[in-house]
């Protein structure tokens, strides 16, 4: 035996099974096993343990072959990857992988990536032929067949392609005015073609003096806005295979040659498109036909759209907008930016440069990912260096091996329909990996009726087939109040609770509804050792309070008032403390609250204890209840506003005073007005003297009053005083 072999004590055995996930995970079915994680195995032999009380069926393979289960009754499905024989004439081996899992299991294989030496070539030529790239266009002439001559040393086979585009035909990306809608250059009496979404011009072929007599027949265009409609041709290029002529076998670049940016999904919503691009072919004689109802594409689809079709990209912009493409390339794998010069002169130089740059690239890219399962990719590189994810190698040089491992690992069932595979696919290659997933989630003796009870406990068959006896048990299983049965925690056989095991510690009680590790901890002890963990709170013994436990019953007396009370009815005992939960309150009992009309009108009750002629029942009542009012009663007269009796002396002094005030206005005012006519009648009597002093004095004030208009200043004649004249008001 093993245990023998290596000499280890059967004690040490015992400890370890008692720790593994698999013997306390309580499984009660091969299933349950399984999913415990990949070292599980299940005994499916009838006579297992025959007499014993426990069997735990779910246990690692050693355990249960040293317990008397024999090889051929063990379930212990194991992961493994099948590859058919690789044919060595392929860039990407194997082309297909067949791997077994379950759950927590994983299964790692190796893809071998080759670059040809030299591959067949298509590129297609996307230009933006508004008014500013006219120069560009003429350019192009000329690199047809320089071009070829450079490609001759990297490829066999090279095709030329050709379209076109400019905008959305709407407002406000062209001029819809009449005179311009069908000449976008009217203003600048230049013939221009009309704007276009996308038009596909040539076709891919070998014959360079096709692609430059399209070329020489193609007219510039024009639009308002800055932006192009470059990424709404691009995806049309992209996935209409047929009308642009890509070839299977051939590297397929799109060169995308521009002055400006492009426009971006949701900017067609200001010229009210709103439809989603469907990410399909809508070509009708080589014109984009959805050009003004479906809008410009997402990055994210346009992505998509360039993997799936074995699209790399090679933005050729010219000016400052490069850095913008340049900016994009981490969102859309396969493809590099190149900034050209004016008139385009190095164009050729160019694609020749950026595409030994893509074939020196080689990456990973996961297509239809399964859920549960998670995909590593490791690449090895020629150089000895390992990348992780997508990252890939970098400078490849031309026939040299990469490798990958692809580790893939299953979490979890989950659900067992649905696609069952993957697709591994190097990017800008035409060729894949398909990956079959098989899940194994059931036990063999699952299907097989001769084993079928062997599959599942014995103590839990019966609940295979609930019958009414079996629901009615299961209720003696639950606590009150629609409680889980068991309390989540464990198995109602035959009305009673099984709790589950666990290596956090202990599940018991009648429902399983306790344990020793969920509630909080005081002094390094659960519920401080005087009360038990019920549902992750602690249920304190008798003599004991507190979230957990910790504080002793006979503290609440230091919280409780001469009338019995708890922290004056304003707050918690908290370990002998008064915790008030009144914002208002105070005090070592929450006993002072100046602003709470309750303890006014308790207050005003108290009041009568103070009076040595009170009578004795009275005398008797502020034994029980006011003595621990009266030092505060004596001290405050906060409460003097709540007495109904002041609100009447405050009214009535208030109504005094106020007909005391009227009466003084009154007697004022007369005698002001009496004042006032004396003063009058007495100046009528008044004469002034003749003397030389008296002709000095001029009056400030006339008896009328003189008024002028503002509008008209003229009118105001002002004459000026001689010495000897005096001033006299005109009557």
């Amino acid at each position: 035996m093993f245990w023998k072999l290596y000499g280890l004590p059967e004690q040490i055995l015992f400890n370890f099974q008692a720790d593994n996930r698999c013997a306390i995970s309580n499984a009660v079915t091969c299933t349950d096993c399984l999913a415990v994680g990949p070292e599980c195995a299940w005994c499916a032999q009838e006579d297992f343990m025959a007499g014993t009380k426990q069997k735990e069926r779910c246990d690692i393979v050693l355990h249960l072959m040293k317990r008397g289960c024999r090889a051929d009754f063990i379930e212990s499905p194991s992961a493994g990857v099948t590859m058919p024989a690789s044919n060595g004439n392929v860039q990407v081996a194997p082309g297909e992988v067949s791997i077994q899992l379950r759950p927590g299991s994983e299964a790692s294989f190796m893809l071998k990536v080759q670059p040809l030496e030299k591959y067949p070539v298509d590129l297609y030529y996307l230009v933006d032929v508004s008014a500013s790239m006219h120069k560009n266009i003429e350019k192009l002439n000329s690199v047809g067949s320089d071009l070829s001559q450079k490609m001759e040393n990297i490829s066999l086979d090279l095709r030329l392609g050709y379209g076109s585009y400019v905008d959305k035909t709407v407002s406000p990306y062209i001029s819809i005015h009449p005179g311009r809608i069908h000449n976008q250059c009217s203003d600048y009496d230049l013939d221009c073609m009309p704007p276009h979404g996308y038009i596909h011009v040539l076709s891919l072929t070998d014959k360079i003096a096709e692609f430059r007599s399209a070329i020489s027949k193609q007219k510039i265009s024009g639009n308002i806005d800055t932006p192009e409609g470059g990424f709404d041709a691009m995806l049309q290029a992209a996935v209409c295979q047929s009308h642009i002529g890509w070839r299977k076998e051939a590297k397929r670049l799109l060169l995308m040659m521009t002055d400006q940016t492009s426009h971006l999904a949701l900017d067609s919503k200001l010229a009210g498109i709103v439809i989603p691009n469907d990410g399909n072919c809508h070509l009708k004689d080589n014109v984009y036909v959805k050009a003004t109802s479906m809008e410009h594409p997402s990055l994210g689809q346009l992505s998509e759209k360039l993997i799936d079709n074995n699209i790399n990209v090679i933005f050729a912009v010219q000016g400052s907008q490069f850095h913008w493409y340049k900016d994009l390339l981490p969102l859309l794998p396969g493809t590099t930016a190149r900034q050209i010069e004016s008139q385009a002169v190095n164009l050729s130089d160019l694609v020749v440069e950026a595409y030994k740059k893509l074939l020196s690239e080689v990456k990973i890219q996961v297509e239809n990912p399964i859920q549960d399962i998670n995909v590593k990719v490791t690449a090895i590189c020629p150089d000895g260096s390992r990348k992780t994810g997508a990252e890939g190698c970098k400078n490849v040089k031309s026939t040299a091996e990469v490798l990958f491992n692809i580790s893939i690992a299953m979490k979890g069932c989950g659900t067992t329909e649905g696609r069952k595979y993957m697709t591994l696919k190097p990017l800008g290659f035409n060729e894949s990996t398909r990956v079959n997933i098989h899940k194994i989630c059931a036990c063999q003796c699952e299907g097989s009726i001769k084993h079928k009870r062997i599959c599942v406990e014995e103590t839990s068959q019966d609940a295979e087939t609930p019958s009414s006896s079996d629901k009615f048990s299961s209720e003696h299983c639950k606590m009150p109040k629609g409680h889980l049965v068991c309390s989540g925690q464990g198995d109602c056989v035959d009305g009673k609770c099984i709790c589950h095991k666990t290596k956090l510690g202990t599940i018991y009680g009648k429902y399983c509804e306790k344990d020793d590790f969920s509630c909080p901890h005081h002094l390094g002890n659960l519920c401080a050792g005087n009360g038990e963990c019920e549902a992750g709170k602690c249920k304190c013994s008798s003599g004991w309070e507190g979230d957990r436990c910790q504080c002793s019953s006979s503290l609440r007396k230091h919280c409780m008032n001469s009338n019995g009370q708890v922290c004056s009815g304003r707050g918690t005992c908290v370990c002998g403390r008064c915790k008030c939960t009144d914002p208002s309150s105070l005090g070592h009992l929450c006993e002072f609250c100046p602003t709470c009309r309750i303890t006014c009108s308790d207050k005003r009750n108290c009041v009568p204890c103070r009076h040595s002629n009170s009578s004795q029942i009275a005398l008797d009542q502020c034994k029980t209840l006011c003595a621990y009012r009266l030092h505060y009663t004596e001290k405050s007269s906060e409460c003097t506003a709540d007495d109904p009796s002041h609100f009447r002396i405050f009214f009535i002094i208030f109504i005094v005073t106020f007909l005391i005030g009227l009466l003084n206005v009154l007697i004022i005012r007369q005698i002001i007005l009496q004042w006032s006519n004396n003063k009058i009648k007495s100046s009528s009597d008044y004469r002034i003297s003749a003397t030389k002093k008296d002709k000095m004095f001029l009056p400030t004030v006339c008896t009328k009053t003189v008024t002028y208009r503002r509008d008209k200043p003229e009118e105001i004649n002002i004459s000026k005083l001689q010495v000897n004249e005096t001033f006299k008001c005109n009557s």
